[in-house]
């Protein structure tokens, strides 16, 4: 095992991880300042597309982190069947789900049962597609619907916070089905479909356009919710959720409701992009 993979495995995930919270929403204007300036620089992040492109206006880190995109920086579809990219990001993963399995690195996989913690509601994507994107620290932090549809219910799992960035995915064993998530499900006009928001070390929070700030808190055992009262519909290309640093997105579907276009590991992709078709 890789030293750093064994050092996160010792290392206190959620206090590391509250830590980080309280520093990226410091007001104080030298040191929230300071830090947006060394993402900035370190990651060659673009402003150019950003509502408000001064980094120095920002209120605190995460403010900058979580920046809104100025109107039509990221056009939906023209195809009403296409289905849209959640998220900036590099694909991790993407492809066929096989007897249950989605492929998490070469050599890794995990069961979709695992990452729903919900034998029955796996069951529709036991052969579906799946499509996982990773947000590094450089990308646009929100994420967006790939198809209209109903919020049915959420489940939040409990669990670590492993660093979801390339090398960790490689080595860590099912490292998504173990890691904090949020687990969304929705009913589409087609069928259902679920997007998963993956918590990381240093880098947890969760927030959703329906319910807050849903992490942290951190869960001790599954906390489900049922939203079909709220009669909450999303359009494609709405923004669902974010990332108060970032993670990793999962879109689930299930047998027989799409075909993906071609998506090659590490491919750079834009919240938007067309990732495959209904059928």
């Amino acid at each position: 095992m890789r030293a750093s993979v064994l050092l996160q495995s010792l290392l206190p995930h959620r206090l590391l991880s509250r830590l980080v919270l309280y520093a990226t929403r410091c007001r104080w204007r030298p040191w929230k300042d300071f830090l947006i300036r060394r993402i900035v620089r370190a990651y060659a992040i673009d402003l150019s597309q950003a509502e408000q492109p001064d980094p120095s206006a920002y209120a605190h880190f995460n403010a900058f982190f979580t920046r809104e995109l100025k109107r039509g920086a990221r056009p939906a579809p023209v195809d009403p069947k296409a289905i849209a990219c959640p998220a900036d990001g590099r694909i991790s993963q993407a492809g066929l789900i096989t007897g249950g399995r989605i492929v998490q690195a070469k050599g890794q996989d995990f069961s979709v049962a695992e990452l729903l913690a919900d034998e029955t509601a796996a069951a529709p994507y036991a052969n579906g597609r799946f499509v996982t994107v990773y947000l590094s620290p450089r990308d646009y932090h929100r994420v967006h619907m790939p198809l209209a549809g109903e919020l049915v219910e959420t489940l939040h799992i409990p669990g670590r916070l492993f660093s979801v960035a390339p090398f960790a995915v490689d080595a860590v064993p099912r490292l998504f089905a173990r890691n904090e998530r949020l687990v969304c499900h929705f009913k589409g006009e087609t069928g259902p479909f679920v997007v998963v928001l993956v918590g990381a070390m240093l880098v947890s929070g969760i927030e959703t356009v329906w319910g807050g700030v849903e992490v942290p808190p951190y869960a001790s055992r599954p906390q489900r919710r049922d939203w079909r009262s709220m009669n909450l519909h999303l359009g494609r290309g709405d923004e669902m959720g974010r990332f108060n640093m970032g993670s990793t997105a999962i879109l689930l579907l299930p047998a027989g409701l799409a075909e993906l276009v071609p998506l090659q590991s590490q491919q750079a992709v834009e919240m938007g992009a067309v990732l495959g078709h209904v059928i």
